[in-house]
């Protein structure tokens, strides 16, 4: 059986692409490295070669050439040295560079059995044009250590200068490299947007969940639990009664005594058969009650207390335990932190909670033409979106923490991207599209963002990205338009949440929308929509330069493509 190794370079000076790291770039929600590495997953050993990179897989050899940046047939020598250990060495080797956004394992396999089922050294790629890729190769290893041996110097040499004469070249798709700035964006652009629901996977799943602290649950609204709420203590603490009543024991009639049982206030003395007791609602029923009989239900004559005859037979005593034991689970994890679990939590005696969150959101907006405060110059427009983002960022548990300006520069980006924060997500409004002014998604490719999200299958909202920085924040870049930003924030951010902290997905509202025919065209669009009788109606046409669209609209629908009238579609209620 063909043993195959590969050898993925992964450093060289990128001078084309001003110094940035080029591996690192992502191109359809993956690094062009990632790309490289699914492409040869089934290899035996995988090295790579290049500065180093902590969040590779421990499996994954790594090494540098020497010196730094002394070209590819440095680096392939590093990576064969570091391959010489093994006792029994593969009989192939893949070469790869990591920047080919598009490779795939089926033109490995393809390079790998044309080298199998022929006499060739080596089979190397070649692009659409004719141009050979001699970095998409794989090479019998004994044919590669000889074209090593036989070079005086490996530094800086081209790779021509190793390729043997019998070597074969294979047309093939998708083997395209990227060595300029133009040709990632090209590559960026061609890869489809993302559906809302894959969008939504992802933003719930890939982002590294924020650490596990413990807090007061008070404190920590909007956060969700790491670990199982237990009960420190019963429910009811003992036994009370359920209503305002008495307390009874034994057969009717009884005799009703003076005393009574308020809530708060000293257990009665037990009672005897024949006796009873009048007792509040929430009082502890004295020792020796079999039930507690509603006022209603009763009628007291000269001291004799008896049952009306048309009364029920039921037992109004809430028994100690009975909504929960000590120990018992009350909320499990991914349990939003919420009004109503902060009164569960000092029901049941639980002061602490172990969570993860609450998320804490900076809000950037971007642009020369946006003003906050003071009088507009020519050209200017008034920031309408962002003072009203704390309040919609609060409504799904995001709790905001600053909001500041970034004017349009070319590297404007840079210090806000690589500055430690204490922030965990980053919610960008503008500069996400590929207009001159649009720098985001540049200085997310300069500070090694992993991509997520790189465009959305929407309208609006198409040009929405998410990436993940190394070590932190979340950056959410929004569509500059104030209805896009909201929109586009509506339909993500819950997701984004359950990706931080573990939080449960909220379930799906969906109903009737009646003129979904009317809105829904090839791409699936969110508007405004209004309550009737039978369902939804939605705005047909909706402006996205400010939010009065949603005057006197109660949610936005996310509308199918090509959807009929009629239709169930997601709504996304809106904050009143």
């Amino acid at each position: 059986m063909t043993t195959v190794d590969a050898i993925v370079l992964a450093g060289g000076r990128a001078t084309r692409m001003g110094g940035v790291d080029k591996p690192a770039i992502t191109v359809g929600g993956r690094t062009m490295l990632g790309t490289a590495l699914a492409a040869v997953a089934d290899c035996a050993r995988v090295v790579v070669v290049g500065p180093p990179r902590p969040e590779l897989p421990a499996e994954i050899l790594q090494v540098q050439e020497v010196p730094s940046g002394s070209g590819p047939v440095a680096a392939l020598e590093s990576g064969i040295r570091a391959l010489a250990d093994d006792p029994h060495p593969a009989d192939l080797v893949v070469l790869l560079a990591a920047d080919l956004p598009f490779l795939t394992a089926s033109t490995i396999e393809e390079l790998i059995e044309y080298v199998t089922t022929s006499v060739a050294d080596a089979a190397f790629a070649t692009d659409e044009s004719g141009r050979p890729q001699y970095l998409v190769g794989v090479w019998r290893r004994a044919a590669l250590l000889t074209a090593l041996r036989r070079l005086d110097s490996v530094e800086n040499q081209p790779m021509k200068a190793l390729v043997p004469a019998n070597t074969v070249m294979v047309a093939l798709t998708g083997i395209a490299d990227c060595d300029t700035p133009e040709q990632v964006r090209a590559a960026q652009a061609a890869v489809p947007p993302l559906p809302l629901e894959r969008a939504r996977e992802i933003l719930a799943t890939d982002p590294t969940r924020l650490p596990v602290r413990e807090a007061t649950i008070g404190a920590v609204r909007g956060a969700a639990l790491a670990e199982p709420l237990t009960a420190a203590e019963a429910l009811p603490r003992f036994d009370v009664s359920a209503m305002d009543g008495c307390a009874v024991a034994g057969t009717e009639p009884w005799h009703l005594r003076g005393d009574i049982g308020f809530a708060g206030g000293e257990r009665p003395a037990g009672l005897r058969a024949g006796e009873a007791v009048r007792i509040a609602t929430g009082a502890h029923v004295p020792e020796g009650s079999d039930a507690v009989v509603r006022d209603e239900y009763l009628r007291v004559d000269e001291g004799i207390l008896r049952r009306l005859p048309e009364a029920p037979v039921r037992d109004d005593i809430r028994r100690r335990g009975e909504d929960w034991r000590i120990g018992d689970i009350i909320a499990h994890p991914g349990t939003p932190v919420t009004a109503a679990l902060i009164s569960v939590a000092a029901a049941a005696e639980v002061r602490t909670v172990r969570v993860r969150g609450p998320v804490r959101a900076r809000i950037v907006m971007t642009g020369d033409e946006i003003r906050g405060d003071g009088p507009l110059r020519a050209g200017q427009t008034r920031d309408s979106i962002g003072p009203v983002l704390p309040d919609l960022l609060s409504r799904y548990g995001i709790e905001p923490t600053d909001r500041v300006h970034l004017r349009d520069t070319s590297h404007g980006f840079d210090e806000l991207l690589t500055t430690p924060s204490d922030d965990n997500l980053f919610v960008i409004v503008g500069a996400t599209g590929g207009g001159a002014a649009d720098q985001l998604r540049t200085a997310l490719d300069r500070a090694r963002a992993r991509i997520l999200v790189h465009r959305l299958r929407m309208r609006p909202g198409g040009s929405t990205v998410v990436a993940e920085l190394p070590g932190g924040p979340l950056i959410l870049g929004l569509p500059g338009n104030p209805f896009a930003a909201v929109a586009t924030l509506s339909a993500l951010a819950p997701a984004i949440v359950s990706g931080l902290t573990g939080r449960t997905a909220p379930r799906v509202r969906s109903a009737p929308l009646l003129n979904a025919g009317e809105i829904s065209g090839p791409v699936p669009r969110i508007v405004p929509a209004r309550a009737v009788e039978d369902g939804w109606l939605g705005d047909a046409a909706i402006r996205t330069a400010h939010l009065a669209g949603l005057l006197d609209r109660e949610a936005l629908v996310i509308v199918p493509a090509e959807a009929a009238d009629g239709a169930r579609v997601e709504y996304l209620p809106l904050p009143e």
